[in-house]
């Protein structure tokens, strides 16, 4: 189970950082001023002109006593992120506000069910990061979760997909309950009901589709309970899906559902690209398409970036990066004007058995606290030097400033998984490693220079204009030096691929004895193999894309994931030592990648 705990800031980072308690507040205040460095008890907090419908906070600590004004929920979290074990806190100044309204975290119940405690434990975390948007994906595919009483049907295990949660939904009661509990937290719940896609459980339910004439009594007879039931006092958004279908008449069927929910006192969301919404409807930009997202933003209306990713998608280690890279909303300044924000969105298309490893599977804490970051502070002004982000796949030099940024973020995540979280959190800094890397085509023999614990090599061969579309497929040699002062052993977690959460495009398991991916590990021209044995070897190599099909229902397994995997121990002599990486791509459509993190 996910708990938070508050600890003592160690001396040692203190010195090793500097003015610590400011470097490891997450997200970052936007003024922090601190007297000296002596602490003191807390005596007394005084919370003055609170208004809990702004952002913008202020905190300011005087020998123990802490005056706290505006925002109490945020100016709370950040005093919690300031005190010591001892229950001891510095002198000092804070101001801080966000720079967008809305930072959200979606989850997607529709596929995977997840139990109200374990929601609430989201949202104590989203709290605790200054998320104020929970996006609940209520239906998809598999299941309707939400109680329905004019429809019970829609509740019935036999509509529903075997093997996915049968059965289990929501309680109007319930999904009342988690709403007020998500308001104490300072976060309004977002509820979705994909419509007219992702809905196979409807017409399987009444034998029609959701945008036929009979699909929309049925669906509207629906939505008129659920509003009923949650009045817009407490729900005031309300999410239509809309996404991944064709339809006949898409402009008639998204102004019926736009006109309902307008008429119950909601404010419209709808995602984009979908079907066509009107100018009012926020559009939830998606799309992974190069160039499509910052294009979108152009558009009339406003709108909330999904486009930084989907952390089901990317490697967990490699999306901290991309994240805190990111151009929230593609402003270099924040303009409210139509940019509301963002939401970060994990879709667990693969069936999952145990539902903690959504969390670790997916790394959604680090990540997390990386967009939290980015969509509370906004703009480039704390990455100075944006310059040098080519992409946010490819991690700065660590010299440059974007890459002195980055690692110092890091470092925050660091501390914030040591002494915040009694949970694991699969993640560790990575952004200085340095490889020298020859990409094997008939045309290139010059190495690159890469940063970073993951190389995305798709990436790194579209920013060198390295021509990888040959019939040959390519193969990259990676090399990077270690310096010991000692001889001793690290662990180090190595890998060749990770799969993505949603579509299940893989290599698969590797061979018995040997990594996935046809990778290779050489140190100091010894070369290693994978500490453990299989346990399903050369399983769940699919080449295509699983959605709807039955490898959709095979749960993801911990050794398929290299971050979830025991580390290899690994013998290091004094001076220095050489790691040699070969790393096949193996199919097309393949993610190609490595992985080296150092513990």
């Amino acid at each position: 189970m996910m708990k938070l705990k508050f600890i003592l800031l160690s001396l040692l980072t203190f010195l090793l950082y500097g003015t610590i308690y400011a470097q490891n507040i997450i997200p970052s205040p936007k003024e922090y001023v601190q007297k000296g460095d002596a602490t003191y008890p807390i005596k007394r907090v005084i919370a003055k002109d609170v208004d809990n419908s702004s952002d913008a906070y202020s905190l300011i600590s005087e020998k123990g006593k802490v005056f706290i004004s505006g925002n109490e929920i945020w100016a709370r979290q950040t005093l919690r992120q300031l005190v010591d074990a001892g229950g001891n806190i510095p002198d000092v100044e804070i101001r801080d506000c966000a720079a967008y309204p809305m930072r959200g975290f979606m989850h997607d119940c529709g596929r995977n069910f997840q139990s109200i405690e374990m929601l609430k434990e989201t949202i104590d975390l989203m709290s605790f990061y200054k998320f104020n948007v929970f996006h609940w994906h209520l239906t998809d595919h598999p299941a309707w979760r939400i109680e329905c009483k004019v429809y019970p049907q829609l509740n019935d295990p036999q509509y529903q997909r075997k093997g996915r949660d049968e059965g289990k939904f929501y309680t109007y009661s319930q999904i009342r309950m988690l709403i007020k509990y998500a308001q104490k937290r300072g976060i309004t719940v977002i509820p979705e009901i994909d419509m007219p896609g992702h809905s196979t459980y409807f017409k399987d339910a009444f034998g029609f589709s959701m945008d036929s004439e009979e699909g929309k009594v049925v669906l509207g007879k629906c939505l008129s309970e659920f509003f009923e039931e949650i009045p817009a006092a407490i729900c005031p958004y309300f999410h239509i899906g809309s996404d991944e279908i064709h339809i006949g008449d898409p402009e008639g069927f998204m102004r019926w559902a736009e006109d309902l929910v307008r008429e119950n006192g909601r404010i419209v969301i709808a995602w984009d690209p979908g079907l066509p919404p009107s100018p009012t409807t926020i559009r939830q930009i998606w799309n992974e398409a190069a160039g499509s997202n910052a294009a979108a933003t152009n558009k009339s209306g406003k709108y909330l970036d999904s486009f930084v990713g989907y952390l089901n998608y990317y490697d967990p280690i490699l999306f901290v990066s991309r994240a805190f890279l990111h151009t929230a909303c593609a402003q270099l300044t924040p303009d409210t004007t139509n940019a509301l924000g963002g939401i970060l969105c994990l879709w667990n298309d693969v069936r999952v058995d145990n539902k903690e490893n959504i969390s670790l599977h997916n790394g959604m804490i680090a990540g997390m606290m990386a967009f939290a970051e980015r969509f509370w502070v906004g703009g480039n002004a704390d990455i100075a030097g944006k310059e040098d982000v080519i992409d946010p796949n490819i991690l700065p030099p660590p010299e440059s400033n974007a890459g002195k940024a980055l690692a110092a973020f890091e470092q925050r995540i660091q501390y914030h998984k040591e002494h915040f979280l009694d949970v694991p959190v699969l993640w560790l800094p990575n952004a200085s490693t340095r490889w020298d890397i020859l990409v094997e085509t008939s045309d290139r023999s010059t190495p690159v220079v890469a940063y970073g614990g993951v190389i995305d090599m798709d990436m790194l061969c579209k920013v060198n204009n390295i021509d990888i579309s040959g019939e040959d497929l390519p193969c990259a040699y990676a090399c990077t030096d270690i310096f010991s002062e000692t001889d001793t052993v690290v662990n180090v977690w190595f890998g060749f691929e990770a799969p993505a959460r949603s579509s299940r495009i893989s290599c698969g398991i590797g061979q018995q004895g040997k990594w996935e991916g046809s990778g290779h590990v050489y140190v100091n021209d010894i070369e290693l193999f994978p500490p453990q044995r299989w346990e399903e070897p050369e399983r769940y190599a699919y080449h295509f894309n699983t959605w709807l099909k039955p490898q959709e229902e095979e749960p993801y397994t911990d050794e398929q994931m290299y971050w979830m995997r025991k580390p290899l121990p690994v013998q290091l002599k004094k001076g220095n030592n050489t790691i040699f990486l070969r790393a096949p791509k193996i199919f097309r459509g393949q993610r190609w990648s490595f992985s080296t993190l150092f513990e």
